[in-house]
């Protein structure tokens, strides 16, 4: 839902209420989007901090517990 800014202001717990149950609730100031309003649990799924490169690796399968051989065939030869 959109809001203006002079409504947001006067009804700033119904505000705050809606953001938790409906989700973010936009506030306009002349007819232009300036804030959203969200809840803090909501806030806090976007600023999960991101795994580094090492961190997404290691959060991968156990490779140890896949069976995998290794191929003992000759190479081919190869013309030069």
């Amino acid at each position: 839902m959109a809001w203006q800014l002079q409504e947001a202001k006067q009804r700033f717990s119904e505000l705050v209420r809606r953001a938790e149950a409906e989700g973010p609730q936009i506030v306009t100031r002349n007819g232009r989007e300036v804030v959203v309003v969200v809840a803090a649990a909501e806030f806090d799924r976007t600023r999960k901090p991101k795994m580094d490169f090492k961190e997404f690796l290691m959060s991968g399968p156990d490779f140890e517990l896949l069976d995998i051989e290794r191929v003992k065939d000759k190479p081919r030869e190869i013309d030069w």
